[in-house]
């Protein structure tokens, strides 16, 4: 690969001033096939001989990423034709790119803000650990990119969160102290991707450390605004440039002498900085040292560590008894195909409609007005008013995979494993058909779903069951 010069030039710099960490294979790493990876959601997988069982049947051996749990390198491209991919069971990442949220440890309870969220990995991990109980805020300054975002959150079945568009700048002077932790998986001159990238050398030409320095720099200031006091901020790059990476943290402290490096014990494969480094505590994984592609990650805390779980007092707390026609008429529909465990999930907590959308919501929209947002809540459904004073409603798949298998009841769960040819047909919209040992109800709204992992609502009438699969989610 022909390396820019000046990433030549300031690497051969890094590696005269940090004798510890050895140069020879470095520039060669850049030849070698970029790793691929996958992260299992812990949100659905409950245990690792599921995640054994699962990589068996994608055909990938065990071959476990040493600093995330529930990540595994596999040798084939993760599929987007996957029907566990679609139902959320994985996720498509990058191994180096999952140190962060491990490090951050979310906790249910907590006010947790990914500041650079897209294209989501790292806030479905975050949400993932939160188990629902706290707000998870996931922001984007880029619209487009907000658009992946949304689409990979719904497709992890995560709720108690809210989707922003928004400047950081602008979120700290809406939501001052308000975090316990903040996430920042900062715009970097993107040297890590240059073996996994062939635009990552020319953007990196364009936009270097020159350009992500300041930007790095007003992030971490509107990020300190936003954070309470003994609450951590986890920066991550994925450049190796130490003006970005080390540089750029010794500079905030210096400007914020609140803050210290939280040093996590030794992770095989991550490089740990010791004492008499530029920056003890921060974290490097390198690609000829490590299988990985590169990433700088380090822990600051503000102030003295504490425990925080300052969501608790901002959830809605119980079951709300006065219900609106919307509501009610979702949860006629959708009583349909819910056991009773099911149910009092849905039940519990506040309904509030938007337009034809209605949102199940654990937390007060309020806390966000004025800010620019692209989703709050658990998007449910629509409901839709009839000439005759009805209102119809229309399940969204994102309730289908905010759904466990034993949230549903059996005749309304269609099971279809990995070699049943149904199995495509749904995933592409088309109708499927049903038999008697399937053991559904002759009519009315299911689900079907891959094993027991839910994809998707359809309505089963005798023998067939039409597909309600959306649109723009299908295979083509």
């Amino acid at each position: 690969m022909n390396l820019p010069e000046d990433f030549i030039n300031e690497m051969n710099d890094f590696f005269q001033r940090q004798k510890d960490v050895p140069c020879e294979g470095f520039y060669e790493s850049f030849d070698k096939e970029p790793l691929k990876g996958i992260r299992f959601s812990r949100s659905k997988i409950g245990s690792t001989e599921e995640e054994l069982r699962l990589l068996k049947e994608l055909g990938e051996e065990a071959d476990p990423v040493s600093w995330c749990s529930g990540g595994y390198y596999t040798k084939n491209e993760a599929s987007g034709r996957e029907a566990l991919y679609h139902a959320g069971v994985y996720y498509p990442q990058e191994p180096s790119a999952m140190l962060p949220a491990q490090v951050m440890a979310a906790r249910p309870g907590e006010t947790v803000l990914d500041l650079c969220a897209a294209p989501g990995g790292k806030a479905c991990r975050l949400g993932e650990d939160m188990h629902g109980e706290g707000i998870l805020v996931a922001n984007e300054i880029s619209f487009e990119r907000s658009k992946a975002l949304l689409r990979n959150i719904e497709r992890s079945g995560i709720s108690g969160l809210v989707i922003l568009n928004e400047t950081p700048e602008n979120i700290a002077g809406r939501l001052p102290g308000f975090f316990d932790k903040i996430l920042i998986d900062a715009p970097c001159s993107g040297e890590g991707m240059f073996r996994r990238d062939s635009g990552a050398v020319k953007s990196y030409m364009n936009y270097g450390p020159k350009v992500c320095v300041p930007l790095q720099r007003s992030i971490l200031e509107a990020a300190d605004k936003c954070l309470k006091d003994g609450g951590s901020i986890v920066y991550s790059t994925c450049t190796f440039c130490s003006d970005e990476d080390e540089g750029q943290i010794a500079s905030f402290i210096s400007r914020h002498p609140e803050y210290h490096v939280k040093a996590h014990p030794e992770i095989a494969g991550v490089t740990h900085a010791g004492e008499g480094s530029v920056l003890p505590g921060s974290m490097r994984i390198w690609p000829h040292i490590s299988k990985g592609d590169g990433h700088f990650c380090v822990h600051l805390v503000k102030g003295e560590e504490k425990n925080l779980r300052s969501a608790d007092e901002l959830l809605l707390k119980g079951t709300e008894k006065r219900r609106d026609k919307n509501a009610e008429a979702a949860l006629d529909v959708l009583g349909e195909v819910l056991s009773d465990k099911g149910r009092e999930k849905l039940i519990s907590g506040r309904f509030i409609s938007h337009g034809t959308g209605l949102f199940k919501m654990t937390f007060d929209e309020a806390l966000f007005r004025g800010l620019k947002v692209v989703k709050t809540g658990l998007y449910v459904g629509d409901v839709k008013p009839l000439k005759s004073g009805k209102n119809v409603f229309e399940p969204s798949n994102s309730i289908a995979l905010a759904l466990d298998r034993d949230d549903i009841r059996d005749d309304s769960y269609l099971a279809l494993s990995g070699d049943d040819g149904r199995l495509l047909k749904y995933l592409r919209g088309e109708t499927v058909s049903v038999d008697p040992g399937d053991g559904l109800k002759a009519s009315g709204l299911i689900l079907a779903g891959i094993g027991d992992y839910p994809l998707g609502f359809a309505k089963i009438n005798g023998n067939t069951a039409k597909n309600m699969y959306p649109k723009a989610w299908r295979l083509i």
